[in-house]
């Protein structure tokens, strides 16, 4: 747009408008496209015009009282009315407004004038009820859209644009859209553009009759019976601001009793509202929002701007990819702004509109890749604006909690993504994982849990944060469980304990309830725990369960929490699985093996933690008795399964492997069983299977096999030994085990391989001239490391400590 250009602008929305030039036709509607900057202006410009005594908007009747807020210093676009039915608070609806939104212009300019402003849409108490049997929908109804409870089996509803566009030989709307309102002038009758098209309004409907929008027959009604009574203490001197697709129905003569016929006996519910911050992101229609549009960022830009739109729209291109560290000059703007110019001429239109925008990023500063071209699509044609509400919006008890809660622990709602690293040993960091993890409970889920790259230990976490405006329904839907974080986070913790179905579901229920220190809903979820364990034999359920349970015993030394009555369930549990591990592995299929694999892995490391566990509370004199007494009888178990023909290869081989990572298994021991296995007698398809457990799963088999001959001297010698029919059985497996290892693993196995028995890189092997390999052990070379050692496992100040003890804490 240019400047002279932008002096009259003409706007309307998915439709027409009805209008009134000087002296013409009331009461003013004026009919709009819902966030369109050029509605938005075409209304602003129509209200200085016509100076109505009160303004009439489309929305629900019952934010009238909201409306003085929309004045409020601190309150910035985009923002949302949010509805939910207070018995029901996951029913809801939203009107979102952006600045661009002609609604929220015509609000601003009510208060600016001091002019009664009025929502007239049906109340939000009958949409929130209407049809209630179906599920709500993710998005409530937002100006000219249904109710968010609008039956998906209508009949297919009209898009008013994408006809207009298409009689007028479009193929886009948008692209129409921009051409007859954003990129013209009204030639000076602020009002024209409205009468125009509330003829082409008044045509579809003609055609169409409701164009699938059977409830617009009662919101019209409804809205109709307002503006006769708005008329009544005004006069006819009103102006209404709508969506086109209304305007003939609100102009069309109807009798009072008709329209409250259509309005006799319309379900309700009781709903509250309140305003919500809103994004740009959830604006667009990709976002699922029904009123949406493809790109808020860009219309934001267009209603922002005064004069040049085209040149300073691709400066904040140039901005946003310097900051990407692209190279790009101000030579790349001023040839992208050349090039926009010469396609919109070449494609016949008024002004560039974003479509010759973006082609001029990508051929001009993105040379000609669509990577870049993405993430000016995601910054900026989209956005991430977030809107702001005053702290004197209505809002339910746990909200105003968690407000308070984000405002002194420092954590701002955004709408991007970012990460945060917290330190638990910190006090605010911890009061903020304690939030995070009971927002977590609540189902509101701001921040979701990522694997930190800083540190792997308890004291640390590091979550993702982002904010969307759907938390807020949330938050409201949180708000039966009490009204603050914690007493919400409690209650619904013992609810779910109580409504759990399994045992793990209830062991990491546990976790959680310490992670978030809710001391409250411990107990309750004990004593379920503890009845659940005692009623369950089944030994999958079992392993499931107790490796959250475990994990939770960790969290008494950073967070402080009493872990007691969780060790007792946990070792009562670790014994049971003991006991029915054995009988529960004989004759099971593959995929129930595999299974049954993955638990005996899952227990093995609940098993080390418990015993480290039990050992810290005991002090050092009852480490060796708790810690080594549980990990000996789990030793015993996997022993049991070893020698056991009839439990399945894949879970024998892992029980050795374990044993022997634990140093319970010696090596001569380990070799000799694989022998057994890998020996003629035995099946092809077992000995494979054995071979996956033992050096499979992501257990580090690969550097066993390079740092140990005779282990891979025994895989070698029976794979080469396989016969041809039974190979193509064994392969897959055999490929599964050995393509999960590192690169540079199965090139050093190759390469031993290829050298073939006796020169595989060990010491033995030596007299055979291996490069990096000496006959023996250089001790002074070896001594050297055992200072590092010392310092990171903290023994520092035991620097002539015995190197036997070293290598004990090492293991």
């Amino acid at each position: 747009m240019t400047g002279d250009e932008e002096a009259q602008p003409v706007g309307v929305g998915v439709g027409v408008g009805v209008a009134v030039g000087g002296g013409g036709e009331r009461p003013l509607l004026l009919g709009v496209r819902h966030h369109g900057p050029g509605s938005a202006r075409a209304v602003r410009a129509a209200l200085e015009a016509a100076r109505p005594r009160a303004v009439l908007i489309e929305g629900p009747p019952e934010a009238d009282a909201l409306i003085p807020l929309a004045g409020d210093e601190e309150m910035r676009p985009p923002v949302a009315l949010l509805a939910h039915a207070v018995d029901e608070p996951g029913r809801s609806a939203f009107w979102p407004l952006a600045e661009f939104s002609p609604e929220w212009v015509a609000i601003r300019w009510s208060l600016e004038h001091g002019v009664p402003a009025r929502f007239i849409d049906l109340p939000a108490t009958h949409t929130l009820a209407w049809d209630k049997e179906e599920p709500p929908a993710e998005e409530g109804p937002a100006a000219d859209e249904e109710p968010l409870s609008q039956p998906v089996d209508e009949a297919v509803r009209v898009d008013p644009l994408a006809v207009l566009a298409e009689a007028a030989g479009y193929d886009d709307p948008e692209r129409w859209w921009e051409d007859v309102v954003e990129h013209r002038g009204t030639g000076g009758d602020v009002f024209a553009p409205f009468t125009v098209l509330e003829e082409a309004m008044g045509a579809l409907r003609e055609a169409y009759g409701t164009g699938g929008h059977e409830r617009d027959l009662v919101r019209e009604a409804y809205m109709r019976l307002q503006l006769r009574a708005a008329q009544r203490e005004f006069g006819d001197d009103v102006a209404v601001v709508c969506g086109a697709w209304h305007v003939p129905a609100l102009r069309r003569k109807a009798t009072v009793a008709a329209d409250r016929a259509l309005l006799k006996g319309l379900p309700k519910v009781k709903a509250d509202l309140t305003w919500v911050p809103w994004t740009h992101r959830r604006l667009a229609r990709s976002s699922g929002y029904g009123a949406g549009i493809d790109s808020p960022g860009w219309y934001g830009h267009l209603f922002d701007v005064a004069d040049r739109p085209v040149e300073r729209w691709l400066t904040k291109v140039a901005g946003l990819l310097r900051e990407e560290d692209r190279i790009v000059s101000s030579a790349h703007v001023i040839e992208a702004v050349r090039l926009a110019e010469t396609l919109a001429v070449m494609r016949g239109r008024p002004l560039p509109g974003l479509t010759e925008t973006t082609d001029a990023v990508r051929a001009v500063m993105c040379e000609g890749s669509d990577v870049p071209l993405a993430l000016v699509h995601d910054r900026l044609v989209v956005g991430d604006v977030l809107g702001e509400v005053p702290e004197s919006a209505p809002a339910v008890p746990l909200q105003r909690d968690l407000t308070r809660l984000q405002r002194r622990l420092r954590l701002k709602p955004e709408p991007l993504e970012r990460e945060v690293e917290l330190d638990l040993r910190k006090e605010t960091d911890a009061e903020r994982s304690r939030l995070l993890h009971r927002l977590r409970l609540l189902r509101v889920a701001w921040g979701e849990p990522a694997a930190s790259r800083g540190s792997t230990g308890t004291f640390r976490e590091t979550w993702r944060l982002r904010w969307e405006p759907e938390l807020s329904v949330r938050v409201a839907e949180a708000g039966v469980w009490g009204t603050t974080v914690l007493a919400a986070a409690t209650a619904k913790a013992e609810s779910d304990a109580v409504a759990a179905q399994a045992l793990a579901e209830v062991t990491a229920l546990a976790e959680r309830c310490l992670l978030a220190e809710l001391p409250g809903a411990l107990p309750v979820v004990m004593q379920v725990l503890a009845d659940r364990a005692a009623l369950d034999t089944d030994v999958g359920h079992l392993a499931q369960a107790l490796p959250a349970l475990v994990r939770s015993l960790r969290y008494g030394d950073v967070r402080g929490t009493d872990t007691e009555a969780l060790a007792g369930v946990a070792t009562g549990l670790a014994e049971r699985v003991f006991v029915g591990l054995p009988p529960a592995c004989p004759a099971l299929g593959t995929e129930a093996a595999e299974e049954m694999r993955r638990h005996v892995d899952a227990v093995h490391g609940a098993v080390g933690l418990l015993g480290e566990g039990t050992a810290a509370r005991q002090g050092d004199e009852g480490a060796h008795q708790g810690g080594t007494g549980i990990r000996e009888r789990w030793h015993s178990v996997l022993r049991v399964l070893t020698g056991r023909d009839t439990v399945p290869g894949v879970i024998r081989g892992r029980a050795v492997r374990l044993l022997l990572d634990d140093g319970a298994l010696a090596q001569d021991e380990a070799a000799r069983l694989m022998g057994l296995v890998l020996s003629p007698g035995t099946a092809p398809g077992d000995a494979a299977a054995w071979i996956e457990g033992f050096v499979g799963g992501g257990s580090g088999g690969g550097m066993l096999l390079v740092h140990d001959e005779r282990l891979l001297g025994l895989v070698d010698t029976w794979l080469t030994g396989v016969p041809a029919e039974a190979f193509t059985d064994v392969l897959p497996l055999l490929r599964r085990t050995f393509s999960a290892y590192e690169p540079g693993v199965r090139r050093t196995l190759g390469e031993l391989v290829r050298r073939g028995p006796g020169a595989r890189g060990s010491a033995a092997a030596v007299g055979s001239g291996t490069p990096g390999y000496a006959a023996d052990l250089d001790t002074e070379r070896a001594d050297a490391v055992l200072p590092v050692l010392r310092l990171l496992l903290g023994l520092d100040d035991r620097a002539d400590g015995d190197t036997n003890d070293l290598v004990e804490m090492a293991r």
